[in-house]
Formats: structure tokens, sequence, C-alpha cells
């Protein structure tokens, strides 16, 4: 029912470093995956919230997420930074 059938692909590399690198990447894309899938769900839930005491809370913590994965470059500084801003309007933009 939940479960995903993954199909590994022989990897064709022809160095030991390069079967590696692939390793890694793989490891790395799905750390990132679930990172900025992760982040995306915070920024919606706080989207939606229309306490402000509660929004102001969540603020520093989705705008340390969006930080880190601009850091990571699994986003792009200014999408961030965009992300960021317009979240602040939002919370500041709530009545108490």
């Amino acid at each position: 029912m939940g479960y995903k059938l993954i199909l590994k692909q022989k990897i064709m590399a022809n160095h030991k470093s390069s079967e590696k690198r692939i390793r890694q990447t793989e490891t790395r894309r799905e750390e990132n995956k679930y990172y900025a899938k992760t982040t995306r769900n915070a920024v919606k839930k706080l989207r939606s919230t229309k306490d402000k005491k509660e929004a102001a809370e969540q603020l520093p913590k989705i705008t340390a997420m969006l930080d880190k994965l601009a850091k990571k470059k699994v986003i792009h500084k200014n999408k961030a930074a965009n992300l960021k801003s317009s979240l602040n309007i939002h919370v500041n933009s709530l009545k108490q």
C-alpha cells in the first residue's frame, strides 16, 4: 500500500572514486529533497496561520531553515530572501 518499489540501476562507473561520488550524490539528493519538502510544508503552515503570536514563534525557525537551504545551495539565496520577506510581511499583517 504505502511501499514504493525502487529499482537500482547498475552503476556503470569505471573508477572506484566515481562509484563513491555517485553514492554520495544520491545520499545528498535524498537529504536535500527531505529538507526542502519539510521547509515548504513549514512555510505553508505559517501562511495558513491566523494567530499572530503563533506565527511570530514559527517565523525565526522557518527563517533559519530557509537560510540553511540557501547555504547548502538547495535553493537560491535570493529565493530564500524573497520567501523570508514575504513571510515577514504576512506575520506583520496579522491581527492580534
